[in-house]
């Protein structure tokens, strides 16, 4: 499977292109949707949560709302466009970097004097489609019994250490949370947080953290190095703006422990084949899927932009003073478990169809069938 995404900040659309998704899947809009929904929800984001109600549109790779094989486009439409293709804009040339930007970084890389052709690419809006491609694999996910969810552990100095049991808890737990969390008490604590950085005009990071149910042992491989399954889901991860950290399992805790009270042992029953007690490997040993719920910690910096903002160097005149200030949000790690769900759903759609093929549904879901069957009667 191959994808693509297009389309700037403040352009006039977001496109997402998926090359290699199987023919024969109902795909619906609906949920796209609501996925995105989630991604703009939550206490911290900004103003333009309030002007954009993204809604997708799927403008190629269906007839009847089943996909026929071919590229699926998807398209979302900006309501807050100011830079357009074919016409001259009416904006300022910025020339002040943000620290923690790509800003500086990209001016330098592509010998640009105006910010603004850096900032609109690397944008966290980009996310928008990235989430779209992740609602499709969600959907295909789900003929599999492969559930998702994420929720906030962590959000600046305010950590909870509530663990759920499932994913389906995770799901209950969070419906209708300001801040995506499980755990309510640190959750109250977590948003007076918020507003007391939102009265500093400062900016709050945090960690997320993301279980994967109902994978199959087998996927990824320890053959290559790049085609272990944790190198491909930390690559994903950590191409979304602001993750700076991603564990799985115990991560760096396991620095601190013997190996007797941190692998997990290895059981057998006929009901549910081989499987542990604990999962202190995260569900991934050797670059391979054990079987076990595959868990992942993220960890994002601050939002760069800040309403008070750091010192900075003009890239025209090099003479010292602030950051540009652009409008942002406060804190984003409510909408990243969202992203980062779509991100791991694309890389073990991306898993399945490299172990299981990837024309026909059907076929997919036989061969998953007969690969169950046989990791049963070793």
């Amino acid at each position: 499977m191959r994808i693509l995404t297009a389309g700037e900040s403040h352009g006039e659309c977001l496109v997402s292109i998926i090359e290699g998704f199987p023919k024969g899947m109902v795909l619906e809009e609906s949920f796209i949707n609501q996925e995105l929904k989630r991604r703009a929800s939550g206490k911290g984001r900004g103003a333009r949560m309030s002007i954009e109600s993204d809604t997708v549109e799927i403008v190629s790779g269906l007839r009847n709302k089943i996909t026929l094989g071919s590229p699926i486009a998807m398209l979302v439409r900006n309501k807050d466009a100011r830079i357009f293709s074919q016409s001259k804009d009416n904006l300022a040339p910025l020339s002040w970097p943000r620290p923690a930007h790509a800003d500086l970084a990209g001016a330098l890389k592509y010998n640009e004097r105006d910010v603004r052709n850096i900032l609109e690419r690397s944008s966290a809006r980009e996310t928008v489609s990235r989430v779209c491609v992740g609602a499709v694999c969600k959907q295909l996910l789900s003929h599999f019994n492969i559930t998702i969810a994420g929720f906030t552990a962590k959000l600046g100095p305010v950590e909870s250490v509530k663990k759920p049991a499932n994913v389906s808890e995770i799901k209950a737990w969070t419906k209708n949370s300001p801040l995506n969390c499980i755990d309510k008490a640190k959750e109250k604590l977590m948003l007076k947080e918020i507003e007391k950085v939102q009265k500093a005009k400062d900016s709050l990071g945090g960690v997320v953290e993301v279980w994967i149910e109902g994978v199959c042992p087998g996927l990824g491989s320890f053959m290559h190095f790049d085609k272990r399954l944790d190198g491909r889901l930390a690559q994903s991860l950590v191409s979304i703006p602001s993750v700076k950290g991603v564990e799985f399992g115990l991560g760096f805790e396991y620095a601190e422990k013997r190996g007797s009270v941190s692998h997990d042992p290895i059981y057998y029953s006929k009901a549910r084949g081989f499987y542990h007690k604990s999962n202190n490997s995260g569900g991934i040993e050797g670059g391979i899927s054990t079987g076990e719920p595959i868990i992942i910690k993220i960890a994002a910096k601050p939002i760069p932009t800040l309403g008070v903002p750091l010192d900075s160097v003009n890239l025209l005149t090099k003479e010292k003073g602030k950051a540009v200030l652009e409008r942002a949000d406060t804190c984003v790690v409510s909408s990243l478990a969202v992203i980062a769900e779509s991100m791991c759903a694309i890389t073990i759609a991306e898993a399945i169809f490299e172990k299981f093929g990837y024309d026909l549904l059907s076929e997919i879901k036989t061969n998953w069938r007969a690969y169950l069957k046989k990791c049963g009667s070793i």
